[in-house]
Parts: structure tokens; C-alpha cells; sequence
């Protein structure tokens, strides 16, 4: 999990950024109902997604 480093020392689960995506309207409304058929959330896949590709391509 990224973890942010406040200006005390403590470390914050928060996160500070967004990324802003266009699709086709179709194509988000279909893949946020299966992630809600699979009991988890958009967001929660795309972090996913993100996480693994960066791990597979040698960025995290």
C-alpha cells in the first residue's frame, strides 16, 4: 500500500491524487456493475490494475 509521509513523521493511508479517465459510458457502466457482481469496487480494480503493471514492468 503507498503510504504518505506527513510533515510530523507520521505516516497517512490517505490518498492525495486522482486520475481522471473518459470512456464510453457503455463500457464504465458495464465494468462497474461486475466489479459490484464481484463485491468490489471500480476504484478498488483500477488501483489494482495500476499496482500490477507497475510491479510487472519493473516501476514498483
Amino acid at each position: 500500500m503507498w503510504r504518505v509521509t506527513k510533515k510530523d513523521g507520521k505516516v497517512s493511508g490517505k490518498k492525495d491524487s486522482q486520475l481522471v479517465l473518459r470512456l464510453d459510458k457503455a463500457e464504465r457502466d458495464a465494468f462497474v456493475d461486475l466489479c459490484k457482481q464481484m463485491d468490489t469496487s471500480a476504484a478498488r480494480e483500477i488501483r489494482r490494475f495500476i499496482r500490477g503493471f507497475l510491479k510487472e514492468n519493473g516501476e514498483g
